[in-house]
């Protein structure tokens, strides 16, 4: 009996050493899944579930394997999380992501991966859960298709079809090409200025003329509950925000947002009251997205 408890011990230890070292990568994939830090949570601990009782003598790539635990798992969560965000009041944005005080550096570029961006992330949520999945995990994190294709019950070229199909939207949806980090940390810094000083012609300044400005208070936080187009319509907006709820005591700062340069507001000293990210194009701020919605920013509390 010690020794079979000895072993048992043995094996669980092994069992969370290894689902520890993938937990960071399983950490990545779930939140591009699902745009919650929540819910990825939810998923890597049922995930560390089933790896506990898994018989993990017959798995030979526990990445591999845990990959297609965790995908399954928000590919089932990705229908429920539909019809609730299709219920959501006003626009639904994914949970931000504070990087460091700066850009971010390469390393964390790296482990937060390609397509990690607000921006980004709110085109997704034009997929199906599967194209989703498909393109996530081959496009960003090179996953193959054999692979994939178990964790979707689909056969290798479908899912293939499934990535190309939700490139296609991607690109359609506004996928923009790679800008330059110091021109994108410019102009947001820029903005940061003028929004603090309520400085109308400098906002309007940095606005594409067909800017987008997308909120979301999720009906707890007064915010617009649909886009606004225009950067007089935007610039206007952000003036009399900024005039109700940015001072000294409550400041605008620059921050790394899902690892691009983006703003975050304080309500209060060390209290988060909204996380703003930007796609940046010829120099001009083209979309803002807003998250103001407390139930998205409680991880940030305290940073």
């Amino acid at each position: 009996m010690p020794d079979q408890n000895a072993a048992a011990t043995a094996s669980a230890a092994a069992a969370a050493e290894v689902f520890q070292a993938e937990r960071r990568y399983l950490g990545a994939v779930a939140y591009r899944l699902l745009g919650s830090i929540a819910d990825a949570e939810d998923v890597l601990q049922d995930a560390w579930l089933r790896w506990q009782s898994a018989d993990r003598s017959d798995v030979a790539d526990p990445r591999a394997y845990l990959t297609t635990v965790v995908t399954r798992l928000c590919y089932d969560q990705l229908g429920s999380a539909r019809a609730r965000r299709e219920a959501y009041v006003g626009e639904w944005l994914p949970e931000p992501v504070l990087t460091t005080g700066g850009p971010a550096e390469p390393a964390e570029l790296a482990e937060l991966g390609e397509q990690v961006s607000v921006a980004m992330l709110a085109v997704m949520e034009q997929l199906t859960p599967a194209e989703r999945a498909a393109f996530v995990l081959h496009d960003v994190f090179a996953v193959g298709f054999d692979e994939i294709a178990p964790a979707l019950e689909r056969s290798p070229e479908a899912t293939r079809q499934l990535a190309s199909r939700a490139r296609r939207r991607i690109r359609d949806g506004g996928r923009r090409g790679p800008v330059d980090p110091a021109e994108h940390h410019r102009v947001v810094t820029a903005f940061t200025a003028a929004a603090t000083g309520g400085d109308l012609a400098a906002l309007l300044a940095l606005l594409d003329p067909e800017v987008a400005w997308h909120a979301d208070g999720g009906g707890i936080v007064n915010a617009v509950r649909r886009p606004v187009f225009g950067a007089l319509r935007v610039a206007r907006l952000l003036h009399k925000l900024s005039g109700r709820w940015i001072d000294a005591e409550r400041p605008l700062v620059p921050a790394s947002v899902n690892g691009e340069p983006g703003a975050v507001w304080y309500s209060a000293p060390g209290e988060v009251g909204g996380v703003m990210a930007f796609t940046v194009e010829d120099g001009l701020i083209t979309a803002a997205y807003v998250m103001v919605n407390p139930e998205k920013l409680g991880h940030l509390q305290g940073l």
